[in-house]
């Protein structure tokens, strides 16, 4: 059953692969996300071209507080439907604090049920040490590195007007006790169709880490808004069996309007 394995963890780490840009962007104000925003999104499995809804998975911004510090507590939780869970049961929670003023990670934490398979990560991020002190003791980072899900939000600040198609934005991400140098490779605008609605939309490739359910590579395609909030409304991606469709289905308190809707299902 683990061609299964995290249908909605695909999600998660589909959609928080794209962050920074080199060392120009070690730091970014945030202007594409507030606090109390909501995004939901349902995830898709197919073989045999044939799809079924498989489970969902919903991320929430709060603003909190972390040792004295004002950060954005993000919380993403996925789960499989309860017909689903006859085959394989997913029930994940991922949960990021942001710093307010430059949007990197201080604390992870990672609580995946999925199947008989079951992992606990917290992860405290010291930026002045340049460390990540997990259950399995203290590692390395570079001065900027992102969590799993901490990126996905630090992604949407990156300017994509500025690119040209074909071009890569290395960075840096924690996971499993390892740094990953990765990209993400730039494709271009494009107008897509979801089961939401109709959106102009901003597209790139993700290269992914071999070993998980994925092949490696730039297999995996994301669509976000083009619009000041860079929601993701669509992520596809070939796994060891069939393939998973991911796309946004409701969303509560954007930061600003989301002008890129031409069409609402």
């Amino acid at each position: 059953m683990r061609s299964f394995t995290g249908i909605v963890f695909v999600l998660l780490i589909g959609l928080s692969f794209p962050l920074r840009a080199g060392d120009d962007l070690c730091g970014l104000p945030n202007h594409a996300f507030q606090a109390n925003e909501s995004i939901t999104f349902r995830v898709y499995y197919t073989v045999a071209s044939i799809y079924f809804a498989a489970g969902e998975a919903t991320f929430t911004c709060v603003l909190d507080n972390l040792n004295g510090k004002p950060v954005y507590h993000v919380t993403g939780e996925g789960k499989t439907y309860s017909f689903y869970d006859n085959f394989f049961r997913v029930r994940d929670k991922y949960e990021t604090f942001i710093d307010t003023t430059n949007l990197q990670p201080l604390k992870f934490i990672r609580n995946v049920n999925e199947g008989s398979y079951k992992k606990y990560e917290n992860i405290s991020f010291n930026k002045t040490a340049h460390t990540a002190i997990t259950n399995s003791g203290v590692f390395k980072t570079p001065d900027c590195v992102q969590d799993v899900l901490s990126s996905m939000y630090y992604m949407r600040n990156i300017d994509f007007d500025k690119m040209k198609p074909g071009d890569k934005i290395p960075f840096s991400m924690f996971l499993d006790n390892q740094v990953y140098n990765l990209y993400i490779r730039y494709i271009g605008k494009e107008t897509i169709k979801t089961k939401y609605g109709k959106f102009k939309s901003i597209k790139f490739k993700p290269l992914l880490i071999k070993g998980t359910i994925f092949e490696g590579g730039e297999k995996m395609t994301v669509w976000v808004t083009d619009d000041a909030n860079h929601i993701p409304v669509r992520v596809e991606s070939p796994i060891s069996v069939g393939s998973v469709k991911v796309d946004m289905m409701d969303f509560k308190n954007l930061r600003t309007p989301l002008s890129s809707l031409i069409s609402h299902h």
